[in-house]
């Protein structure tokens, strides 16, 4: 992965690229499993991305290669939503609708809690899209503790700004792209999703080569 550009297109260069990905987006329906069994073949993804072969792996559930990728994500996405939860549920509760005696309209008060707290909601999904390359590549090193290991992810997220900045953006943007499938009709959102897989395994791939031009690989212990 030469350029964070290629993450975008690298998937495609594998002849058998529509068959593999249509067969993963049908395994993505299936709610919870699907999304384990996708993430492994997004770990695989990266792999080959990272060993410069232009080759996605085979669809399929690949369970085991998945859930710790899965767990970290979903144990961040929790935790670092708590507080939104909370202001959204102050909000809720300080929220009122008032009637007009004098004719049929209701007014409705929403407190401003609730906007904090969709604010907060926003800013996690930023924060989770810049640390999404660095978790892809301390878990595929370090397994689930690495993921977890929430010191040595900031510390690498965090130690070139600019190449996590880049590579948070592009995370983003898989994102959008995911998210337009869903727009367009409900069931072409499973499609996107998994093309945004592809790309964010060519991110992580970009990611962890210009990191590595500076520091020594994730996985290995501090001399």
């Amino acid at each position: 992965m030469n350029s964070v550009g290629e993450a975008f297109g690298w998937a495609f260069r594998d002849p058998s690229w529509p068959g593999k990905m249509v067969v993963q987006a049908l395994i993505l329906i299936i709610p919870i499993v699907g999304w384990i069994a996708t993430a492994g073949w997004g770990m695989m993804a990266f792999e080959n991305a990272r060993n410069g072969r232009n080759e996605l792996p085979p669809a399929g559930f690949h369970l085991e290669r998945g859930i710790a990728i899965f767990g970290v994500w979903f144990i961040y996405f929790i935790v670092l939503n708590i507080p939104a939860w909370i202001l959204d549920a102050i909000g809720g509760a300080t929220s009122s609708a008032i009637r007009n005696g004098t004719n049929s309209y209701t007014y409705y008060y929403s407190s401003p809690f609730r906007g904090l707290g969709s604010l907060w909601s926003f800013l996690v999904g930023l924060l989770l899209d810049f640390l999404l390359p660095s978790l892809i590549v301390m878990t595929f090193h370090s397994g689930f503790a690495g993921g977890l290991d929430v010191a040595r992810v900031w510390r690498y997220a965090t130690s070139h700004l600019n190449i996590s900045i880049i590579g948070g953006l592009i995370v983003f943007v898989a994102g959008i792209i995911a998210f337009l499938g869903f727009i367009a009709c409900c069931v072409g959102f499973f499609f996107t999703a998994v093309y945004a897989f592809t790309i964010n395994a060519g991110v992580a791939a970009w990611f962890e080569r210009m990191q590595s031009a500076q520091a020594s690989p994730p996985g290995a212990p501090a001399a």
